[in-house]
């Protein structure tokens, strides 16, 4: 092929992939099967293999995300993003329609209403048609530059479809998100690999526009909806109302809103909140409110701005979703520790998006707490969290044949008794197993081992650990080190090759800092924070078990209830024996955290708390430093925190240190102060 051949047929293949890119994405109408879009893909990245002259920055291949980006530039917005007030109050739209009509005595007003998508707000530039640069929102004047990872997604157009009349330059507006169905995959996944759950979807798509590693992002089916504009320059006829922009993003092929309300009054707008609140759960995404909007744009501009908000707009939320249903039964599950926990087995109900057959009950004290009866009609609630609870129970709807629940004196799971308040200084709302042998427990304390916050052990998730435990492969974490190629091949679904990479990470876990070993044992009170404490005060393992509890109430963020907990569980020969076979396995008990001269360092005697989401590096990188330096972070905002660090995104912490007047600090700042 010559090299005149092959830019026509490049040409040819971008626009083709362009167009299905929109239908699919934009349109949710696929035309073609994906075995056919993925030659189509895989021809045209060829191509610009052999003729790399042809490879544009809005090529279809740069989706597939590049080399690992060290860093996130900043990036200014050529108009401020501003976020809206919001409300849960009816009466407050109400007032706020009052309010800009006093502002505007005499226009009449419209307005219009769109669909609140739970996600990440950006910021789109685009020259003369092409994707240039995709910022987050940031501080509202500057964000970060996160254009690579939003190249992966495929509903931004890298160009726009007008082949002429497009402005200079002009900023689009929207929130990226998951769809539900892509948040359960993702999670489905982790879940298989012994991983810890996201959260909820919105938090997830924040983390992974963050990820330095583009072809992560590209893995992760992220989507968009555009619904406005920044600054746009050289374009005479920009549209003057919300309704004519929105049909003019979507003419230049951006995913615009599914469905919004235009309205004349308050008494519209508030019926198309109920009405949006009436379809919101067949929408493919969470939607968590209504967006109100004044259509004129021209009147925005007079009605003007606060320092925070616009006056022309704000946010309805609405309340968390609840959902009724009939409680068939109450099972228990066995976690790790031996809590028993209530679990209520429902009538399936559609809730938040998703089919909700369970729902925790925490413990008995709720269970009496709700006056919680078998084949109640109860009341559940899905408020961003994975597993729904059950808040309240109908009692209008009872019949009399409802059954009270007596909570187990027994282990479900292998019949031995068990108590409350077995744990030192425990409150003793909780009932446990007692028997350290509990297969429950077992499986529990082998998968905690291997997540990834503590020993990272790939592929130790639920479904191994419960066949290693059935098997009698495995009784203990220390017997994981004495396992062989061929006796988890034979286990099912496992296979060699899969076998084998267990096996790399349990040898690669034996190079662990210490503090991850501690955290690893699972012993009560001692979670990540504690056993970094720990580790910062102690060289060795060893060495603070030998010390005794006055000696660990010392240490900073300890206290006599963990310091208790520590010597107990060091007290049981058992827990002895598994930490020597744990040394002579060759797990390292040394402490990369302890430093004595850091006693000295800057950071001395001070204490941070992190939040939000930092432009270039990572929390546990962020508190490596602080550690480094002399200094401790603690999870809690309190008067004795000495600097919150604040990433964009923060949450209550931010909140809370702004109301105790507590230093707060940027990245850059916190760069400084560690020199």
């Amino acid at each position: 092929m010559t090299h005149a051949q092959a830019k026509a047929r490049h040409a040819q293949l971008a626009d083709e992939i362009r167009q299905h890119d929109h239908s699919y994405y934009v349109e949710a109408r696929p035309v073609i099967s994906d075995f056919e879009y993925d030659k189509l893909n895989r021809e045209l990245i060829d191509l610009e293999r052999e003729f790399p002259d042809l490879v544009t920055p809005d090529s279809p291949s740069q989706r597939v995300g590049g080399k690992p980006l060290s860093e996130f530039k900043s990036s200014q917005h050529l108009a401020p993003m501003m976020s809206l007030d919001n409300t849960y109050s009816q009466e407050e739209v109400r007032a706020f329609v009052e309010r800009v009509q006093k502002i505007l005595p005499n226009e009449t007003l419209e307005w219009v209403v769109e669909p609140k998508v739970d996600g990440v707000a950006i910021n789109l530039r685009y020259e003369n048609g092409v994707f240039t640069v995709g910022a987050t929102r940031g501080d509202g004047t500057h964000g970060d530059d996160i254009t690579v990872n939003l190249k992966t997604i495929r509903g931004i157009p890298l160009k726009l479809k007008a082949a002429q009349g497009l402005p200079a330059v002009m900023e689009v507006r929207g929130e990226v998100y998951f769809t539900k169905a892509e948040f359960d995959r993702i999670n489905a996944e982790r879940a298989s690999a012994g991983e810890e759950l996201f959260a909820n979807p919105r938090n997830t798509a924040a983390g992974t526009l963050k990820q330095l590693d583009s072809g992560l992002v590209a893995k992760r089916k992220l989507q968009i909806v555009l619904y406005g504009t920044g600054k746009i320059e050289g374009e005479a006829a920009a549209p003057k109302t919300q309704i004519e922009l929105l049909a003019w993003l979507k003419q230049l092929g951006f995913p615009t809103p599914e469905r919004t309300w235009f309205c004349r009054s308050a008494d519209e707008l508030l019926t198309a909140i109920d009405e949006l609140d009436a379809v919101r759960d067949k929408f493919a995404y969470e939607t968590d409110g209504a967006v109100i909007k004044l259509n004129s744009i021209p009147l925005r501009e007079k009605a003007g701005v606060t320092a925070k908000a616009p006056r022309w707009g704000m946010a309805y939320k609405y309340a968390p979703d609840q959902a009724e249903t009939k409680l068939n039964a109450i099972t228990i599950q066995v976690g790790r520790t031996g809590k028993l926990t209530p679990v209520a087995e429902l009538e399936p109900v559609f809730l938040a998006g998703t089919t909700v057959k369970r729902a925790t009950l925490h413990n008995e004290d709720q269970i009496k707490r709700l006056d919680v009866h078998v084949g109640d009609t109860v009341v559940i609630q899905k408020a961003g969290e994975i597993i729904p609870e059950v808040v309240r129970v109908v009692a209008e709807k009872r019949t009399g044949a409802e059954k009270l629940f007596h909570f187990p004196k027994e282990c479900p799971e292998c019949g031995s008794s068990v108590s409350k308040g077995a744990v030192a200084d425990e409150e003793g709302a909780d009932w446990r197993c007692v028997n350290p042998d509990c297969p429950a427990q077992v499986r529990g304390r082998i998968e905690h081992w291997c997540a990834r916050g503590a020993m990272d052990i790939e592929g130790g998730g639920e479904v191994l650990a419960a066949q290693l435990v059935k098997s009698g492969l495995v009784r203990d974490v220390a017997e994981l080190y004495r396992l062989k190629l061929d006796e988890l091949a034979n286990l099912e679904r496992m296979g060699e090759k899969s076998a084998q990479n267990f096996l790399d990470g349990i040898e690669a876990s034996k190079q662990r800092d210490m503090w991850r070993v501690l955290f690893g044992l699972g012993i009560f009170h001692v979670g990540a924070g504690v056993a970094k404490s720990l580790g910062r005060a102690f060289a060795d393992l060893e060495d603070i078990f030998a010390a005794g509890p006055a000696k660990l109430a010392e240490v900073d963020d300890i206290g006599g209830v963990i310091a208790q907990s520590l010597t107990q569980w060091h007290d049981d020969s058992r827990n002895r024996d598994l930490l020597a076979r744990l040394k002579k396995a060759g797990v390292n008990f040394k402490s990369a955290l302890h430093n004595p001269a850091a006693a000295l360092g800057p950071f001395a005697g001070m204490t941070f708390v992190l939040t939000g989401t930092l432009p270039t590096m990572s929390r546990e990188e962020a508190s490596a430093k602080i550690e480094a330096l002399g200094g401790k972070v603690s999870s809690s905002v309190s008067k004795k925190t000495d600097y919150v660090l604040a990433g964009e995104e923060a949450g209550s912490k931010l909140e809370k240190a702004q109301k105790l007047g507590v230093k707060i600090i940027d990245e850059a700042e916190f760069v400084k102060m560690c020199g």
